[in-house]
């Protein structure tokens, strides 16, 4: 007879045990292992049920429906690897602020002068804000249609209806679901309502994108198993002092993950930079101490960017060491090189160390550049 037990399972990677533990055994994170219910312990089967669609060899699979559309926006393009595939779900996180937002509108906006209809779902603005937001950065169009909804059968409600050749939906932590305990953005919630927005873009072939919150050592905010189930991960990075922002790949089914997209953010909008070159070097009419610049590689682009140093000697018996856009550990490899190697005497200066444009650089290829500019 098979007796009642209780099972325990982590809520990061699905790691189950028979006894509570403070952490995982799997994923090694604290406080994600909760009880699951009573069950058996029996061992059961699972029946073969009726197909969905038939096996067939793989020359008969028809590809021409998985073929890339482009977006609108080069730049967004080259990172996704052509542009959005149908049924595909695509993940873009970023710090609040950075302009995940202002760039889906422009997406949107684009894909819908090609008439095709996109829907814009958002659970952080009104949507008088957003049609502000579109005023300012011309992204009106009569086939982008907007809703603020929090609710996820709200949300299918409004695909039934407008049926999308787009979805975007900003963002998945603040759409939660009335048939799933926790509150939107608990990681209970954020499957859910993933696992259900998945499905119906996978079924209805509709392209989706998913904004996903960030924490403040810059992964996505919720369970890992998110990245898992999309098909894209995208990374929007930028620095609130200057107008670059960077879109860049961590997984990509359909293209690489080694590109990236440059844009600047203006008071007009997002406009995308096809060559940002001149953003990361100062110009000067003379040369000027303390500056190198080096040909440093992001994605599989070649691109130009300045380092700046400053060493100024102190009375301090700890010297700074600070650095912007630099690796702080590779400067202090460095800087143990050029004394040790080159007899320069840096025990009694502050060093600073920062790029130009906001770039950062974490290439070995710059270390030459930051000893040249530091020395």
């Amino acid at each position: 007879m098979a007796r009642s037990t209780t099972t325990y399972r982590c809520t990061e990677c699905g790691w189950t045990s028979t006894k509570w533990v403070g952490r995982c055994g799997e994923c090694q994170t604290w406080g994600t292992v909760d009880e699951r219910g009573g069950g058996t312990a029996a061992p059961g089967r699972t029946a073969a049920t009726a197909v969905t669609h038939a096996a067939r060899p793989i020359g008969q699979i028809d590809v021409e429906t998985s073929r890339s559309r482009p977006s609108g926006i080069a730049e967004l393009d080259r990172v996704l690897g052509g542009g959005f595939v149908p049924g595909a779900v695509v993940l873009l996180a970023g710090e609040p602020g950075v302009g995940k937002s202002t760039l889906l509108l422009e997406v949107a906006a684009r894909w819908a002068r090609g008439l095709a209809t996109t829907l814009y779902v958002s659970g952080e603005e009104s949507t008088a804000q957003i049609r502000l937001r579109a005023d300012r950065t011309h992204a009106i169009h009569d086939s982008l249609y907007l809703a603020a909804e929090t609710d996820l059968g709200a949300v299918l409600a409004h695909i039934d209806e407008v049926k999308p050749s787009l979805l975007v939906v900003d963002s998945v932590q603040t759409i939660g679901s009335s048939g799933v305990d926790g509150v939107p953005g608990g990681v209970t919630q954020v499957r859910e309502v993933a696992s259900t927005l998945i499905q119906v873009a996978k079924t209805r072939n509709i392209p989706t994108v998913l904004v996903g919150h960030v924490t403040k050592d810059g992964s996505i905010a919720g369970p890992r198993v998110l990245e898992h189930l999309v098909d894209v991960v995208l990374q929007f990075e930028g620095d609130r002092n200057t107008r670059l922002r960077l879109v860049r790949a961590v997984k990509n089914r359909f293209g690489p993950v080694d590109e990236i997209g440059c844009f600047d953010l203006s008071e007009e909008g997002i406009v995308e930079v096809p060559d940002p070159t001149g953003l990361f070097v100062s110009r000067h009419h003379q040369p000027v101490s303390g500056t190198c610049i080096t040909v440093t590689m992001e994605g599989r682009r070649p691109l130009l960017a300045e380092v700046q140093a400053l060493v100024s000697p102190t009375e301090l018996p700890q010297p700074r060491r600070a650095t912007s856009g630099l690796d702080s550990s590779r400067m202090a490899m460095i800087l143990a090189v050029l004394s040790r190697r080159c007899g320069l005497v840096l025990g009694r200066s502050d060093v600073y160390a920062a790029t130009v444009g906001g770039a950062r650089l974490s290439e070995p290829s710059a270390d030459l550049a930051t000893a040249v500019a530091g020395g």
